[in-house]
């Protein structure tokens, strides 16, 4: 089997990814899937890709979601003590 960019990376190189770079590669995965073309050797390492990419961005949203929640928590206690 011959070795190409479509392997699934390591987790070390998805966690180093921003929301951005790791949505901007999901994209990629889905265009070439979309276009067809590839052995099925190549769209399962692209689809395995890009659920772990997929991963990323939920992983990444999900702790936006938490930031916002302690953020509005933590507004909504000042101002209830400010009253």
């Amino acid at each position: 089997m011959t070795e190409n960019n479509t392997a699934v990376p390591s987790a070390d190189s998805l966690d180093s990814l921003s929301y951005e770079e790791a949505r901007e590669q999901l994209m990629g995965v889905v265009s070439r899937l979309e276009a067809g073309g590839a052995s099925l050797e190549e769209s399962l390492a692209l689809w395995e890709r890009g659920e772990a990419l997929a991963k990323r961005c939920e992983d990444w949203l999900e702790g936006a979601r938490k930031r916002l929640a302690t953020a509005r928590d933590g507004s909504n206690d000042t101002g209830t003590a400010a009253q």
